[in-house]
């Protein structure tokens, strides 16, 4: 009751505002030829994690982005400087419980990410990059350096709207993102090679990611980094049906010499500080057919894993298998009805050489895991999902995961990678020798109010499993509620 008082509350407070902002003008502001543009996102969060007697559990907070940049389009070159400020308030100073119950949700996460405390804000750089197009005479090639984001697999929209979506929400920022949902985010110096054709394009990035997604200190670099280069082409539309398929390498090295999680002893792990150098190459392929039944779709992902965790040799892999209808039926509401099924290798041993755990190495997990309680490590995700839009500014979506541990050896994992000097990135809890990790309900509410200002509500019950039960007896549910309102300018 706590969490859904507090966000009804906040909901008064926050809707007022977003829907005069819905009369604001939508003609971008201009200083000369400089286009001044930003965005203000608040979101209210309410956590009832897994229960540890003595800490708290339950708890709200709320958290803003603040975005402002300044850019220009030129005929050979265009420029962006974006600064970024998060502010964080009243996060709970007691969501921190000894191992293996951990941080009690993300506003534990947010509490000791920022020096253990409960009110946290900085300006930063968010982006500041200069690039260079129609290098050597040709319009689709272009070179971007400095600050920038990027999302791996969002190289390419396509134009049927329903594989464009598909893409958006079941292919991009698996591997690489911005890390979105945080309050903070992340962003990646480097450079960002783009040569395309109209049905195909290569990509290659090579950058170091910044500081930033719980800790809102975003200045700094960290000691690691990758080089991505993919592929992608758009199979030749017809009438009834569309495709595309992508093929990617990612070279990462992470040379921070920072205790790694895995499934190891705390001793073998502190002996071991050498640095994790992984090779992960895979691809996808989406389809979309029309049929008498309604729009068919279907989507294949998958890669695998080589190279070195530390001491020991890393073989691991992942895929996932999704299929959706969008049926003829009760037009009103344009159901989209869609399934699948995710499966993300663990480690067998943990006294062998090898380390067999699938590595995400710097996603976006929300997206994925829209209670990020869980990732693709070590974890089967079988799920079906229902989605409405009864109007084009209504979206309502309500999914069903189960979720069980691939090796009953290895750890359950959660989190999205490097985000600070000291700590890896991921955390890990003992499975206690179980594989049943949670059955999660969700839904969520997204309501477009105009080009500028739109409305989400979102609403997750974990029922936890026999991994969940060892580790938390005295109550293995969990729940996370937010409201979260955006309004560009």
């Amino acid at each position: 009751m706590k969490l859904i008082s507090a966000l009804f509350a906040m909901a008064v407070l926050l809707l007022g505002p977003c829907l005069s902002f819905a009369q604001s003008s939508e003609n971008p502001i201009k200083l000369g030829s400089v286009t001044v543009e930003g965005s203000i996102r608040t979101r209210v969060e309410g956590w009832d994690w897994f229960q540890d007697p003595g800490y708290g559990n339950s708890y709200a907070f709320p958290g803003t982005l603040i975005r402002l940049s300044f850019s220009q389009q030129r005929e050979a070159f265009d420029w962006n400087f974006e600064l970024g400020a998060p502010v964080l308030l009243d996060l709970p100073n007691n969501a921190v419980a000894p191992a293996p119950q951990g941080q009690l949700g993300l506003g534990g996460t947010y509490f000791v990410s920022n020096h253990n405390s409960q009110n946290s804000a900085m300006v930063f750089p968010k982006q500041a990059y200069i690039r260079f197009k129609h290098l050597g005479g040709h319009e689709g090639q272009s070179l971007q350096v400095g600050r920038f984001e990027f999302l791996d697999g969002s190289e390419v929209t396509p134009r049927n709207a329903t594989l464009a979506a598909v893409k958006k929400d079941r292919i991009v920022q698996r591997l690489i993102g911005n890390f979105g949902f945080s309050d903070v985010q992340r962003d990646f110096d480097g450079f960002h090679y783009v040569y395309s054709r109209p049905a195909l394009n290569f990509t290659v990035v090579g950058a170091i990611p910044t500081r930033g997604v719980f800790q809102t200190d975003g200045w700094g670099w960290l000691h690691t980094g990758f080089i991505y280069t993919s592929l992608t082409g758009q199979v030749r539309a017809q009438q009834k049906a569309a495709g595309e398929w992508r093929v990617f390498a990612i070279y990462y090295d992470d040379w921070r010499h920072v205790l790694k999680t895995d499934n190891r002893g705390a001793a073998a792990r502190q002996r071991d500080m050498g640095n994790v150098r992984i090779g992960t190459f895979g691809g996808h392929y989406l389809q979309v057919a029309e049929s008498p039944a309604g729009t068919l779709d279907f989507m294949s992902w998958g890669a695998f894993q080589t190279g070195s965790w530390g001491a020991l040799a890393d073989r691991a892999g992942v895929f996932a298998q999704e299929a959706g209808l969008q049926p003829k039926l009760v037009k009103a509401v344009r159901p989209w009805l869609r399934a699948g099924y995710l499966y993300g290798s663990g480690d067998g041993s943990n006294s062998d050489n090898r380390h067999g755990t699938f590595f995400q190495i710097l996603p976006t997990p929300r997206p994925y895991a829209r209670f990020p309680f869980f990732n693709f490590m070590n974890n089967q995700d079988g799920f079906a999902e229902l989605i409405l839009r009864p109007a084009p500014i209504v979206t309502v979506r309500s999914d069903i995961h189960t979720l069980r541990l691939t090796s009953a050896n290895d750890l359950w994992y959660s989190s999205g990678g490097a985000f600070q000097p000291y700590t890896f990135g991921y955390t890990g809890r003992p499975s206690n020798g179980a594989r049943s990790l949670a059955t999660l309900y969700d839904t969520s509410v997204d309501f477009q109010v105009n080009a500028r200002a739109s409305i989400g509500l979102y609403y997750g019950y974990a029922e936890g499993k026999s991994v969940i039960q060892h580790i938390y007896p005295h109550g293995p549910n969990g729940q996370l509620g937010f409201l979260e309102v955006t309004y560009r300018f």
